[in-house]
């Protein structure tokens, strides 16, 4: 028998369940803040301190969508943030692009058409589509459903400077069988035609952010650190998966973490985010901006849950995770499933609207289904994004599951007395990075100097390592704040392009983009005109890293010599 003293209870979330299937929540309805109200009810009969926020944000809800080929019309929906037509529609002749990389754009002569693409929309080819000058895109989705998605390349709402990255395109998407007739059509050289026709309203509109604390008893004043534990409540059609399951764990998380508060070395904070499903993570980059002061202070680490639940979902070892909090990550889920994590590097998406400010990251979705033969955007399930999300779908064992392993984590996070940080890890993540760096380079740079920080980084972070588990409580704290400077300076390396102020794009990035500077000079042959442009820049990338690993080897060399 499992000694944790914390238990999911499974009738409990069975009600969660069965209340999130109740409606349908689109982001700013009037359903979505009664279901808000729902979870708010809970969180206060849990003790936890509540307040319903409303804010401005960038929503785009698709409407009635129309696809004409040959004289047929197709089953097909359209997308947040897709153009709307007028009454006409547009037609336009169709070019095949694949799955619409930009060298099949580069390639193609896009320009008035509609491209033809392979694969659930995404934000990716929507900006590609945008940029090569075509009127239209069509979807073929890899089996009978149509997914509903998100195509803004823009995190969060947009600003005067990046409303112009929305897509100008209109965008559909069709099913598999009738996808493969057009596709073979454009192969074979005929000239294929193809009109649609896109309703969708998009626009400001009032949006919640149901917000919910309690201190850890010890610490309870205005700037005690806190956990920030969060998920997203809006839905694609009634969403109980997506992400109705990941409410429930967050309730059934908060009331057991509350039976046991006394034990808490720093608080917890919930937040369920509205507009991340029609506003590209409208909420959570609000609230990122709006309180970035108090979350710059507070705030230790952000757990994000997302999808957790789904029938079928037999795979725990590939959840997202940044380094320095793999080894809780990998704790928790051996322990509850004996799965030995492995864990995968974040991609652009699930909330993740923190890392500017250096706050480090763990989960998104955390159980997926096992490989199958068709290739989908998500391991999520196949009624992922569909009317067919509903309870059916949900596993109520694979639930009690998804929600020790998050119980696990988060109680590790708020009774450690030292956080359980590792920057050591860190260290051995970027050090890959820049000695291949390094190599490429060769003459055009020398980074000697940031690998060398970087060594006395990690030599300092073993040292807090070691005396961790063996402190007073003042060190601890001491230990704690030293830890929490360090992650503001290295988590935006890992993660974002080194303005800690804004939002980096919705698009993929590399990984770690601070560094794109050393990796953008290293790909100019040696010789070229162009070397001296390239080295302005790479010289600011490795300021930027040189000091942030200087300040931070700084703050946990201080630390451990405080013992």
């Amino acid at each position: 028998m499992d000694s944790f003293p914390l238990q999911p209870d499974c009738d409990r979330l069975a009600c969660h369940i069965e209340e999130f299937g109740r409606r349908i929540k689109l982001s700013g309805t009037p359903e979505e803040l009664e279901s808000f109200r729902y979870l708010e009810r809970e969180m206060a009969s849990y003790g936890y301190r509540t307040e319903l926020l409303a804010h401005d944000a960038y929503i785009s809800l698709p409407g009635r969508a129309r696809v004409e080929a040959n004289g047929e019309s197709l089953p097909c929906i359209t997308h947040s943030m897709s153009a709307s037509t007028s009454g006409e529609g547009i037609s336009a002749s169709v070019v095949y692009v694949g799955e619409g990389g930009e060298t099949a754009f580069a390639k193609a002569d896009v320009k008035g058409s509609i491209v033809l693409v392979d694969g659930i929309a995404t934000e990716e080819v929507a900006a590609l589509a945008s940029a090569y000058g075509a009127f239209g895109q069509l979807h073929v989705s890899p089996n009978e459903h149509l997914y509903e998605m998100c195509v803004s390349p823009v995190w969060g709402s947009p600003s005067h400077y990046t409303r112009s990255m929305l897509p100008t395109t209109v965008v559909c998407s069709i099913t598999r069988d009738d996808g493969a007739r057009l596709r073979a059509q454009c192969l074979a050289g005929a000239d294929v035609r193809v009109s649609l026709w896109a309703q969708v309203d998009t626009g400001w509109r009032k949006t919640p952010i149901l917000v919910a604390e309690l201190p850890a008893e010890e610490e309870a004043d205005d700037e005690a650190p806190f956990v920030l534990l969060s998920g997203h409540h809006d839905t694609w059609h009634f969403g109980v998966m997506d992400n109705g399951g990941a409410n429930a764990t967050m309730l059934e998380a908060a009331r057991l973490l509350a039976e046991r508060r006394s034990l808490w070395k720093r608080g917890v904070r919930l937040c369920f985010w509205s507009g991340h499903s029609h506003g590209r993570y409208s909420g959570s980059a609000w609230y990122a901006d709006e309180y970035w002061d108090e979350l710059e202070r507070r705030c230790v680490a952000h757990v994000n849950v997302d999808s957790t639940g789904g029938a079928g979902a037999s795979v725990l070892t590939n959840s997202a995770v940044i380094d320095e909090l793999k080894s809780v990550a990998a704790e928790a889920v051996e322990a509850v499933s004996g799965q030995r994590h492995a864990g995968r590097r974040h991609g652009r998406a699930a909330d993740q609207s923190f890392w500017g400010i250096g706050i480090p990251s763990m989960f998104g979705s955390l159980s997926h289904q096992p490989p199958g033969p068709v290739k989908m955007l998500t391991a999520l399930g196949w009624w992922w994004h569909t009317p067919h999300d509903t309870a059916e779908h949900i596993d109520l064992d694979n639930l009690r599951r998804d929600t020790s392993i998050v119980l696990r984590v988060l109680w590790r996070l708020l009774t450690a007395p030292v956080l359980p940080l590792n920057y050591a890890a860190f260290a051995t993540s970027m050090r890959e990075e820049l000695l291949g760096i390094q190599g490429r380079l060769g003459d055009r740079m020398d980074i000697a100097n940031l690998i060398a920080r970087l060594d006395a980084l990690e030599a300092a972070a073993q040292a807090v390592n070691a005396v961790a588990n063996r402190v007073e409580c003042n060190v601890a704290r001491a230990i704690n704040r030293a830890l929490m400077r360090a992650s503001r300076l290295l988590v935006p390396l890992n993660y974002t392009s080194g303005n800690r102020f804004s939002h980096d794009s919705a698009l993929p990035h590399p990984a770690w983009p601070a560094l794109e500077g050393l990796r953008e000079l290293a790909k100019v042959p040696q010789g070229s005109p162009d070397l001296p442009f390239y080295a302005v820049h790479a010289r600011q990338s490795r300021n930027l890293v040189a000091h942030a690993l200087r300040e931070a080897q700084r703050a946990l060399a201080a630390a451990a010599e405080a013992r």
